[in-house]
């Protein structure tokens, strides 16, 4: 008669599948609640302690901590000596492992959860009999999911056993469990600034149809923990599914939507840069600033906005095609009249909460990782450094505003703003004075009276010179260059405000 041990936490189905291997002729050896549970059921067991002959001990964290568990799961039944030894030792094989974890994961993501009640939820029999099983998988068929409950059930109805593949997929299974499960342990203990070993975990959310191109295949993994401005979170009500570049582009838009928590805000990304951002008394207003800041590029792109989208504002997102509209929430007309498009997608994001300290970035054989771009300038931090003063109130608002785009934008960047709203947007250029032209000439007449923001300093005075020729009011930028004062002195000239701020936002 094979042996089969359940010790599960997640006690889904676990009645049936109990009772599906004893109808396959295994007897059963279960351990605590588990056990309770099996024997309620009419279930015939056997209890841990009839195995080990000892007692489980301070307070169940010491149960299958034993040899004649770890025995029956790590011998090697092909091996002579092994199987001598285990007779000369009564160790009785186990063939099935079904276990599961302490929920350590659900418990510190409680509300109250306390440091003691994380601790007791580690666990540790529980991995080190999954480790075993694994592996010894040539002979133990090991069980984590409820999921493949059936698979094993089936192929034993159909085999006698399951087949060496499946033992090797589920041992494999396991390992991803196990170092998944320390992976969060070991966060949650971890002070250091500089851990001498960094490891993530993360769980599968969607296999995508392809990557960047349809040459490339792609999948999405989610965080365990819970953040706000996320895309893992968020439920998505109407269209096909995200794509991979959905994904990227959905996330930069949430990124610069995260800047505006209080005044409503539509922000509009194409390709991870904005075409447009506003802001305003209203999301209708903050709409149409986002959209007039550049008509033609957010056809195709992505919306986020911090305020329920009612029905005169989808009215107005509906009369062009748009890939993506993230809200916290839609009106139902709002949302009857949206859903009459087929392909657009609408999601319903979460904006509370925190936020991630890190950002980790893949290059080939490591990562990168630094702390989130978080820092953003105030009033005080605004050093005037031209004659021409700056006393408009209007004039700091839109600094302030746009420093928390320019962030955003691709380096090197450079954005104009004009009354909370982007009208110019030049990113990603090999150097600052294209990346004016582009924003200069992108906003053309708009210009006139507008701010510039620059997301790193000057190395020379001809960005300012050009916007000079635009009618440029004032100018924000870091400061730094060994050549700022030709920068200062050009401004000067053409009786442009500067304001440094001494944060640098370079976006790589």
């Amino acid at each position: 008669m094979k042996r089969a041990l359940i010790s599960v936490s997640d006690k889904r189905n676990i009645v049936d599948f109990a009772k599906e291997l004893v109808k396959l002729d295994y007897e059963i050896i279960a351990t605590g609640n588990t056990k309770k549970q099996l024997d309620a059921a009419d279930i015939k067991t056997i209890a841990i302690e009839d195995v080990t002959n000892f007692p489980e001990m301070l307070d169940g964290r010491v149960k299958t901590l034993h040899p004649l568990i770890h025995g029956g799961l790590l011998g090697v039944l092909d091996n002579p000596e092994h199987v001598q030894q285990m007779h000369d030792l009564a160790i009785t094989p186990i063939n099935l492992v079904c276990v599961n974890l302490y929920p350590f994961k659900e418990t510190i993501l409680k509300p109250d959860c306390t440091f003691e009640m994380a601790i007791e939820n580690i666990d540790i029999g529980g991995p080190s009999m999954l480790r075993s099983a694994a592996k010894n998988h040539k002979f133990v068929t090991v069980v984590t999911d409820v999921n493949d409950y059936d698979l094993v059930i089936d192929e034993i109805k159909t085999y006698g056993d399951t087949t060496l593949a499946t033992r090797k997929a589920l041992a494999a299974k396991v390992f991803r469990l196990t170092a998944s499960y320390d992976t969060m342990i070991q966060a949650y203990l971890t002070s250091d600034e500089h851990p001498e070993k960094a490891s993530f975990t993360y769980d599968l959310k969607q296999t995508l149809r392809y990557g960047e191109n349809p040459h490339q295949k792609a999948d999405f993994y989610v965080d365990y923990q819970k953040y706000a401005y996320s895309l893992a979170t968020a439920k998505q009500l109407h269209g096909k599914e995200l794509s991979y570049n959905n994904i990227q582009d959905a996330n930069a838009t949430l990124q610069m939507l995260r800047e505006f928590k209080t005044e409503p805000c539509v922000v509009a990304v194409k390709h991870m840069n904005p075409s447009g951002v506003g802001v305003g008394k209203n999301l209708k207003e903050a709409w149409l600033k986002a959209y007039n800041s550049d008509s033609v590029s957010i056809f195709g792109g992505l919306i986020a906005t911090n305020q329920e989208v009612t029905l005169d504002v989808a009215e107005l997102m509906s009369k062009i095609f748009l890939e993506v509209i993230m809200a916290p929430s839609f009106t139902p007309d709002a949302m009857a009249l949206l859903s009459k498009k087929k392909n657009i997608r609408l999601l319903t994001i979460d904006i509370t909460g925190e936020n991630p300290s890190k950002k980790m970035v893949s290059v080939t054989g490591g990562i990168l990782v630094q702390d989130e771009d978080y820092q953003n300038a105030t009033k005080d931090d605004l050093k005037v450094v031209t004659k021409t003063p700056i006393t408009n109130q209007n004039i700091i608002d839109d600094m302030l505003f746009g420093e928390k785009v320019c962030k955003h934008v691709k380096s090197n960047a450079i954005i104009l703003v004009k009354d909370q709203a982007t009208v110019g947007i030049g990113a990603g250029q090999m150097n600052r004075v294209g990346a004016a032209k582009i924003a200069l000439e992108q906003a053309g007449a708009k210009a006139e009276g507008a701010v510039l923001i620059s997301d790193a300093f000057f190395p020379f005075d001809d960005t300012i010179e050009l916007a000079g020729k635009y009618g440029i009011k004032a100018v924000l930028q870091p400061g730094g260059s060994i050549r700022d004062q030709d920068s200062i002195d050009k401004c000067n000239e053409l009786n442009i405000a500067m304001a440094f701020t001494g944060i640098r936002h370079f976006k790589h």
